[in-house]
């Protein structure tokens, strides 16, 4: 489910991590499978927070009913939400249920309950809670609703918190895997029921996510092998700047970039580029894009003058199309 350009950012960090505190290739290995494994996990755990808040709020309902005096509303609540078909055959899920154990994951607790309690009460006060209430109980009205709930508790300080703090690398991953949860769960139809399986953000029983992970797993070991020499292509290409003014992270996209398009054949040049472009937006300075941008086109014809990129497939730059670039200037902070 993860996407390949998610996966790069994965890779980014682990070759980062191993540049600033250098350790042997296969315990970079095995601490990038970790943290893909992990994933899973934080996938889960959202997943599961919309499954506890139902069940918090099924609790409170319960409780208010035994209140000394409740009141017409308490004796006799709208049980709506407890009874969400959606949220319901999620619940009862044989793989969902695995995942969860295997995961560890345990909402339960005083803390937690409360967290989930007051969220609970803040949305029976909204207007689109009260006119859900109101619609005719399909499997395709409950999943939108639930497909909304679980969005507000995905933006919920209160949530996020204690989620985020089970691992540093999720504060940057919260949203983009709650964006995929989302997109998984509106996915699932009227045939979702004990034996459907659910998959997981990383999922190898799927053959599309088992060649995105080895793509991103090749591009790891291929970056950290052949780092070195990229230094050098840089400063043999800079016109006007020194090497030691450019952008730390912009080096270590370019290895990445190097590596990519030298030993993935099918991948082409134009995509590469794009990709580190885009990469660049997100993780580093605001002009390393143009400076990434240009410095690759040089790299593309080195590396093809050297007989080091032979690609296959459409969407690849042809080298006439290529502007001389050697008196060009490119930002790098």
């Amino acid at each position: 489910m993860l996407s390949r350009h998610f996966l790069r950012s994965k890779v980014l960090q682990q070759f980062y991590a191993c540049t600033v505190d250098p350790v042997d290739i296969t315990i970079a290995e095995r601490n990038f499978k970790h943290n893909i494994h992990r994933l899973n996990d934080l996938g889960t755990i959202q997943i599961a927070a919309l499954l506890h808040f139902v069940e918090v709020a099924a609790h409170t309902m319960d409780e208010a009913q035994h209140k000394f005096l409740p009141t017409e509303e308490e004796r006799n609540p709208n049980r709506r939400l407890v009874n969400n078909i959606f949220i319901c055959r999620l619940a009862d899920n044989y793989d969902l249920r695995r995942h969860i154990e295997e995961s560890h994951v345990n909402w339960s607790g005083v803390d937690y309950d409360e967290i989930f309690h007051q969220a609970y009460l803040g949305i029976t006060k909204h207007s689109e809670y009260k006119s859900y209430l109101t619609t005719e109980a399909t499997f395709e009205n409950d999943q939108k609703f639930a497909l909304k709930l679980f969005k507000h508790l995905m933006n919920q300080e209160s949530l996020r918190d204690p989620i985020q703090s089970q691992s540093l690398l999720w504060d940057d991953d919260f949203d983009q895997i709650a964006q995929y949860n989302f997109m998984m769960l509106k996915a699932l139809d009227n045939t979702l029921d004990e034996a459907t399986p659910i998959p997981l953000m990383q999922d190898e029983r799927y053959e599309k996510d088992a060649d995105a992970y080895e793509f991103a797993h090749h591009l790891l070991l291929v970056t950290l092998r052949h780092g070195n020499e990229v230094e050098a292509m840089i400063r043999k290409n800079l016109r006007g700047w020194d090497f030691d003014r450019i952008a730390f992270m912009d080096v270590l996209l370019l290895n990445m970039a190097v590596a990519e398009l030298t030993e993935f054949p099918s991948i082409p040049e134009g995509v590469t580029v794009d990709e580190y472009i885009e990469l660049s937006k997100e993780f580093s300075t605001e002009r390393s894009r143009l400076f990434i941008n240009g410095i690759l086109d040089k790299f593309i014809i080195e590396l093809r003058s050297a007989g080091r990129i032979n690609k296959t497939g459409r969407g690849l730059i042809d080298p006439s199309l290529l502007d001389d670039l050697d008196s060009q200037e490119y930002p790098t902070e």
